[in-house]
């Protein structure tokens, strides 16, 4: 399995990943002593260094004396996981969630109103605090560029098959109404198991482009990724040139369509996707263009060093601000407070704080070392660090859209365009197109810094002219015959 998140996630190993694709069915229960008083709306973050992910426990009495309880990942927009048995028992709070191999213990407070305790997962286990909720929007992300039905398109649940891996790919098109046959794309995503929205911290990438383009004409292909959804899960030496493959089943699958133009079908590909995207239109004429949303333009090895160089720059400018605010506070107290020895006491509470906060920041980097340990050593790390991008984009004769965020702290902007438009000059494409998108992050977002701990934090999913850029581009590629 990939590591999380996309492309090389050093820095969302601790994800827990696998919450994202289990979806509750039916939760059962154990029998709870003295349920009174934890009933209601928790909720609670995974602190893990670069960014939270928020969840939210919601406990319920049932007629019978029992506990019923599921749980939502606010980041990852996946809503009532199962919690499989769940006790409560003289102050002391646990439960399982079976399918995620993932548990919980934890205190309640005197007061009712928060739950101190541990989460366990695949053998790590990281702090994990609870407050009580009663306001609604606080359980919920606002993300206001995503859809709502009705649409004013078709969208078809679909499936097709990668025949090479025996791979069942579940996907989502959407058609323009009217008379086609359109133009269509296949979008692929960055790294990690995803869906077809490409999910992420609360935001839906994938459906806000797939969106957008298809209200412009062009019709759009998005599939789960392995193991994923309802696609079939693959093997565990799959690399991106299999994942570059499922896109050219879904190329193959839209040629059979009425209303789709086989003659102009292109791919779009976020990150590792864009790295997938120009090994698909190498290896087959019916690719008719490509678009690379940070896809990556120099070997992976050199790629993600210099992403450890951006990302570190970036939170150690985090902790100066921080330890600036820390001193703010101190001296506010002392020039403040005018009994000295309560002044002192409130500077240990203070430092006490700053300590707890330190122990649980150095319990998720160990949590987070485990699982990154765990997600590099694999087939697909190897490939993908040893994978020139170059020389197969030198093989792409089709035309070519490349987009960078400035910000982008992931795949750094001018290595990245600058490597791949000399190899796309070197193979002599004369058709490209390479743009550097101001304040944007690598989700394409408008940003401060690009940290990946914006990310969930910005409430933009993707930047309009980012949207504006891709549409222009292949509506100016494509032609309605």
């Amino acid at each position: 399995m990939r590591p999380t998140v996309n492309l090389t996630v050093l820095i969302l190993a601790v994800v827990f990943a696998v919450l994202i694709s289990v979806p509750a069915s039916s939760a059962q229960t154990t029998a709870a002593q003295s349920p009174s008083g934890i009933e209601g709306n928790w909720q609670g973050a995974l602190d893990v260094g670069s960014f939270k992910l928020r969840l939210v426990l919601k406990v319920s009495a049932l007629p019978d004396g029992k506990l019923h309880a599921t749980m939502d990942s606010l980041d990852q927009s996946a809503n009532d996981l199962v919690v499989d048995t769940i006790t409560f028992q003289d102050g002391s709070l646990s439960f399982e969630m079976k399918r995620l191999v993932a548990s919980y213990v934890g205190t309640l407070s005197k007061d009712g109103s928060q739950i101190n305790g541990q989460f366990t997962q695949n053998g790590g286990t990281i702090p994990l605090d609870f407050k009580r909720v009663t306001n609604a929007s606080e359980m919920t992300l606002n993300r206001p560029q995503t859809p709502k039905q009705p649409y004013p398109y078709d969208e078809t649940d679909v499936s097709y098959e990668n025949k090479q891996d025996h791979i069942k790919l579940a996907a989502t098109l959407t058609v323009p109404r009217g008379a086609g046959p359109f133009p269509a794309v296949v979008l692929i995503t960055g790294s990690g198991a995803q869906d077809r929205d490409e999910a992420i911290l609360g935001h839906q990438p994938f459906l806000v482009l797939a969106d957008y383009l298809t209200r412009r004409g062009i019709a759009v292909l998005r599939a789960d990724d392995r193991g994923v959804g309802g696609t079939t899960a693959g093997t565990p030496n799959d690399t991106t040139q299999n994942y570059a493959d499922d896109a050219l089943a879904g190329v193959e699958f839209l040629k059979t369509r009425k209303e789709i133009d086989p003659r102009q079908i292109g791919l779009v590909g976020h990150s590792e996707g864009g790295m997938a995207a120009p090994m698909a239109a190498a290896k087959s004429a019916d690719v008719a263009f490509i678009v690379m949303m940070a896809g990556p333009g120099i070997r992976g090895d050199k790629l993600l060093v210099k992403q450890v160089g951006l990302v570190a720059a970036a939170e150690c400018d985090k902790q100066v601000e921080g330890s600036m605010k820390e001193s703010e506070q101190m001296f506010a107290i002392i020039s403040q407070e005018k009994d000295m020895a309560v002044a002192k006491q409130k500077l240990q509470d203070a430092a006490k704080k700053r300590a707890e906060a330190s122990q649980k920041r150095l319990a998720a980097q160990l949590a987070a070392a485990e699982a990154q340990a765990n997600s590099f050593a694999s087939p697909w790390f190897q490939y993908f660090l040893s994978y020139d991008p170059r020389p197969t984009i030198m093989k792409v004769r089709v035309p070519v859209l490349a987009i960078n965020g400035e910000k982008d702290l992931q795949v750094p902007v001018k290595e990245d365009l600058e490597a791949i438009e000399q190899a796309l000059k070197d193979g002599g494409n004369r058709d490209y197109k390479i743009v550097a998108l101001p304040r944007l992050n690598h989700l394409f977002q408008t940003s401060k810094t690009g940290a990946v701990s914006e990310y969930g934090t910005i409430e933009e999913t993707i930047a309009p002219v980012v949207l504006q850029t891709i549409g222009d581009w292949i509506v100016a590629h494509t032609t309605k015959r």
